[in-house]
């Protein structure tokens, strides 16, 4: 008869959950015991890394991936990096060890008190199964829930001694399951839609991340040149729904009310799909929306749209949407946008007061393009160059950029590991600020152990560089703990096992990345950099 451990492994194998991400403690080795030859598992040392590792592969690959973490503990080292899978709506399915169920009442020593309610609201469902049999149908609903839209990060506590008590022959149904979502506006909704877009003098499109998760960025691209429109990609971007060339684009829009509606100025419809409406940073109130404008909002996520402060909005599935909308669409005799010129380049930055060579980031971002491959995948978390980098490097594929989709840090090194083993054919490029890394500095050794082929390249300025904005815009520059000084990478990046470079001129950066290019393990760069604003 089969157990709970077995036909947890026969579901996640038929589902394609075959690898792991995990820190294991005591109350998951029942789980992890006899671990299958076909599954993978991807070792990180701090819960955080797991779970930025498996949001990148999940975002990466588009795929549901498992999250094995330890009871509370884990659990609550993981919650800051699961606030970016919950807003990038990363499909993650947390499994959680629970002290045996005889223990649980007594709160004995790794007791998930209350395990519930630990990880929400960050997570769409969270559960514990109420018998050991109703493991496997939990781990299914898990499964299922974080892949249909939205998608998103679930939660399941599993008590250790559940694993090896035995389930009924009906268990096996599960791993047969499909359960699919197809959903898209009416063909009267969509008649009505293009109605509004054929009908609007001057349009502007908005695009968000899940243009570029639904792969529905050449519709986007067909779109905005069928209407004529020029495009903007959401605030506080997490993905590139668009090529950064294309003659339509003007970069992404300020994460301000007054900002936004000031880039809006003079489009009487405005047209936001994948994206939420809007996702606000800075404290700058003024108008949603400039005066004579509409709003229109297509969306794969309901509370999106019902949270929205403004326009009306579409529900659905956002391939298939614009993949219907389009035929309805007609082709527009305004002029095409021109495309924006080329940023200047920026002298190189006088010697520091010991001597030593710096760069400005809007050089290094130069090279990088140069360099890069064609279709290389950015990780980003230098939060202070997010408008330099968008200028300069050329993204034209999709799945190519990633950033903290809610701004917690610690996302970029190990998000930069995941998506490299979940795109193994794509040379993946990691950009981190020297205050980001160290979040998350651990990432290192998981790279090294698994041999996993990304470029770790550190901007090192000394200070946490968006901050430091921050407490100008604040009146609060004399803040402590601004200044991160002292930190050497390349020694870190030794430490962990992992081929460290030093390059701080663009001539030594050239010869350090067309190194690293070349090799087949990871290699970080450390690079000393100016400070620059958001």
């Amino acid at each position: 008869m089969a157990t709970v451990h077995s036909a947890t492994y026969d579901l996640l194998r038929n589902q394609g959950l075959t690898t792991v991400f995990g820190n294991p403690g005591s109350n998951e080795l029942p789980f992890l015991r006899n671990f299958p030859e076909d599954f993978s598992y991807i070792l990180g040392l701090h819960e955080g890394v797991v779970l930025g590792m498996a949001d990148g592969f999940a975002l990466a690959s588009g795929k549901t991936t498992l999250v094995n973490l330890h009871a509370a503990a884990g659990t609550g080292n993981a919650m800051g990096a699961l606030t970016n899978a919950w807003y990038s709506h990363s499909p993650l399915v947390l499994t959680a060890g629970q002290q045996a169920r005889a223990m649980v009442g007594v709160e004995s020593m790794l007791t998930n008190v209350d395990a519930v309610q630990l990880p929400r609201p960050l997570v769409k469902w969270s559960y514990e199964p109420a018998c050991a049999e109703d493991v496997p149908r939990a781990l299914s609903q898990a499964i299922h829930t974080a892949n249909l839209p939205a998608r998103g990060p679930v939660y399941l506590s599993i008590p250790h001694d559940d694993w090896a008590r035995e389930v009924s022959d009906d268990s096996a149904l599960l791993a047969q399951r499909e359960v699919c979502s197809s959903g898209q506006p009416s063909a009267q909704q969509l008649a009505r839609l293009a109605q509004r877009l054929n009908d609007a003098k001057n349009p502007i499109l908005v695009l968000g991340p899940d243009v570029d998760a639904y792969q529905a960025n050449a519709l986007a691209v067909a779109l905005a040149e069928r209407l004529c429109m020029p495009v903007w990609v959401a605030p506080s971007a997490p993905r590139c729904p668009f090529p950064t060339r294309h003659s339509s684009f003007r970069g992404v829009l300020p994460a301000a009310i007054a900002g936004i509606s000031a880039r809006l100025e003079g489009h009487d419809l405005v047209l936001v799909v994948g994206a939420p409406v809007f996702r606000y940073h800075q404290y700058a109130p003024g108008t949603y929306l400039p005066a004579g404008a509409q709003l229109i909002h297509l969306t794969c996520d309901a509370q999106e749209a019902a949270r929205a402060p403004m326009g009306d909005a579409w529900v659905g599935d956002i391939h298939a949407t614009l993949d219907a909308l389009l035929p309805l669409i007609e082709q527009q005799q305004r002029p095409q946008p021109k495309a924006l010129p080329s940023p200047q380049a920026v002298a190189q930055p006088a010697p520091q007061e010991n001597g030593a060579d710096w760069m400005a980031p809007q050089t290094l971002f130069d090279l990088i393009n140069e360099l890069a491959p064609e279709d290389a995948i950015y990780v980003k978390e230098s939060t202070s160059t997010v408008t330099a980098f968008w200028q300069r490097v050329e993204m034209r594929h999709p799945g190519s950029y990633f950033f903290p989709a809610a701004g917690g840090l610690g996302f970029g090194l190990p998000a930069a590991v995941g998506v490299q083993l979940a795109q193994p054919d794509r040379r993946v490029i990691g950009i981190i600020g020297d205050g980001s890394a160290n979040y998350a500095i651990s990432a290192l050794w998981s790279a090294a152990q698994y041999r996993v082929p990304a470029i770790f390249i550190i901007l090192k300025n000394g200070t946490y560089g968006a901050l430091r904005w921050f407490s100008r815009l604040l009146d609060a520059e004399d803040s402590p703990g601004l200044d991160v000084p002292g930190l050497d990478f390349c020694a870190l990046a030794r430490g962990y096992g992992v081929r460290a470079l030093e390059a701080s001129s663009p001539e030594a950066f050239t010869e350090a990345f067309s190194q690293a290019l070349g090799m087949q393990e990871p290699v970080l760069i450390e690079v000393a950099t100016t400070t620059i604003e958001p």
